[in-house]
């Protein structure tokens, strides 16, 4: 590598949680700069979070518009090499097309659109342009969640017969969206959050995590759905029945209103030669155990990792990895790719979720969404 990428954000400005912990992600591996921002859709705002991160005046833009024109006008050497899109829901699709059509690589935040129909065409959109995309599901970037996939994919663990997953907040539990909660309010915004409320918000995680460490894809669905809050038209809670291509079968439970819940996120893979469970509040464990033998507890510093979760370590033995350390990891492996495509290098394509995994996102929220209007009919997600 002969410099940093270059990264250009659209929104993230003061005030924001997702924005912070996307540049600080993206420097953690020492491989991108944020050169520009276009922070808020307010240009006052934009200009002044641009001043806090110290960046040039001249970089600081109004809107995303004027950023990708202006820096599509300057030299190559100096212009941003990729945009990362850090918005509400409804404004991921407009940016990411602008940006591609114009040159740029894209990362970009879940769910990947507003609608399952922007999806298909953004997909349409990166195929023809040329350029990566990156969608950051950063619960794939944890090693342990890698070293599931691993065993898994290694048949370790036999054919998959049963997963088990969960997402469980209670920060919605009450009317938050009622007290000028920046956060709360756009959720439960149609408008804004698309038709899916939590089951865009953490339940496409819960989705994304079953098919990444499986190897497998949700062939079809029952869903019932929850809207506790008082006048909520969007969901806060969910269960879910699925069953995968392979013929397992599984059960899915998602909540924003499951009080004194953080951020329990968690999943249980069963196979007929072994399983394994692993906790996001816990990541640093993956514990798996086997047909006629013990349970086996892996961690980051295990000897007998696979060379899949070693690549995704940094820390020393003892020292937690945690949420940052894995959406760094999305950024690894995207800066990774990039640079051997702007350098012309042969390289194994790194691993991290791209537009088709924001498709399937937007598959599995239209199809969960159908299937709860139908009284939790059985519904395909293609």
């Amino acid at each position: 590598m002969s410099r940093k990428l270059r990264m250009g954000m659209i929104g993230g400005g003061t005030g924001s949680f997702i924005g912070d912990v996307h540049r600080k992600a993206a420097s953690i591996d020492g491989m991108i700069e944020l050169v520009c921002g276009a922070f808020s859709s307010n240009a006052e705002k934009s200009k002044v979070s641009g001043r806090a991160l110290f960046l040039p005046e001249e970089r600081c833009y109004g809107n995303f518009e004027e950023m990708i024109l202006k820096e599509k006008q300057l030299p190559e050497d100096e212009r941003m090499d990729f945009v990362a899109i850090v918005t509400p829901n409804h404004m991921h699709f407009p940016p990411a097309k602008m940006a591609l059509e114009h040159g740029f690589h894209v990362v970009c935040d879940k769910p990947m659109t507003l609608t399952l129909d922007e999806a298909f065409e953004l997909e349409k959109i990166v195929e023809r342009s040329g350029k990566l995309f990156a969608l950051t599901h950063n619960y794939t970037g944890h090693p342990m969640v890698k070293q599931a996939k691993a065993l898994v994919a290694q048949g370790d663990l036999g054919t998959i017969r049963k997963i088990q997953v969960q997402y469980l907040q209670g920060w919605l539990s009450t009317a938050l969206e009622k007290t000028d909660h920046k956060q709360a309010s756009w959720r439960v915004d149609p408008k804004k959050s698309g038709i899916g409320g939590a089951l865009g918000d953490i339940g496409t995680h819960a989705e994304n995590l079953v098919e990444y460490i499986t190897g497998l894809k949700i062939d079809e669905l029952a869903a019932d759905l929850g809207r506790f809050g008082d006048g909520r038209i969007l969901d806060d809670d969910g269960n879910v029945l699925i069953r995968m291509n392979n013929g397992a079968k599984g059960t899915m439970s998602f909540s924003q209103v499951a009080l004194g819940e953080e951020n329990n996120l968690a999943i249980r893979v069963y196979g007929d030669k072994g399983s394994l469970e692993w906790h996001q509040e816990n990541p640093n464990e993956l514990i798996t155990r086997w047909l006629g033998s013990s349970k086996k507890t892996f961690t980051p510093q295990s000897s007998d990792l696979y060379p899949e979760a070693l690549k995704a370590s940094r820390i020393p033995a003892g020292h937690p990895e945690g949420y940052l350390e894995a959406f760094a990891t999305i950024y690894k492996n995207f800066a990774t790719h990039l640079l051997a495509v702007l350098y012309d290098q042969n390289v194994e394509i790194p691993d991290y979720p791209t537009v088709k995994d924001g498709v399937r996102g937007m598959q599995f929220i239209y199809a969960s969404v159908e299937s709860d209007k139908n009284n939790a009919s059985w519904t395909k997600l293609n």
